[in-house]
């Protein structure tokens, strides 16, 4: 299908979707599949895509060194990616990162004994201080607010 008017023949292109071909003088060419679309199919999503990975890019933890790693390819490769970082000399379990407390102000590290889960907004791991005796005020937004410190400070 050749794109544009009788005036202008070279003006615009066709949507390559099937069952749409709209003649679209602003069109949109898919970075994956390198096909062209109009401004309803433009996304990988709404021209189902056979590459929608192309260029997406995802962030994994190494749960050993906390560190993060970069992934522009697909599910398969993360394994070996991982292994290849473990085996690197970069990945040092001293450097992972301890949980604190999510408590504003609070910068107290986490461990199995001093932690606990809310029962009112099932914020998982706080100090168990602020849980005691209703401390803690949960929020709307299911965090601790900062009117516990002035309980902390008693002690």
């Amino acid at each position: 299908m050749a794109g544009g008017t009788e005036a202008f023949p070279d003006l615009g292109k066709h949507c390559q979707f099937s069952g749409c071909h709209q003649l679209d003088f602003l069109p949109f060419k898919c970075q994956a599949c390198h096909k062209v679309f109009c401004v309803e199919h433009r996304s990988c999503k709404s021209h189902e895509c056979p590459e929608p990975e192309h260029n997406s890019r995802k962030v994994i933890i190494c749960e050993i060194c906390s560190t993060s790693i970069e992934i522009t390819g697909k599910e398969d490769q993360e394994k070996m990616i991982l292994k290849k970082h473990e085996k690197s000399g970069n990945c040092d379990p001293r450097k992972k990162k301890k949980p604190t407390c999510p408590v504003k102000r609070c910068k107290e590290t986490l461990t199995f004994s001093n932690r606990t889960i809310c029962k009112t907004c099932r914020l998982e791991k706080f100090l168990v201080a602020f849980g005691l005796r209703n401390g803690k005020d949960c929020g709307k937004s299911g965090r601790p607010s900062s009117s516990t410190t002035p309980f902390l400070k008693a002690y």
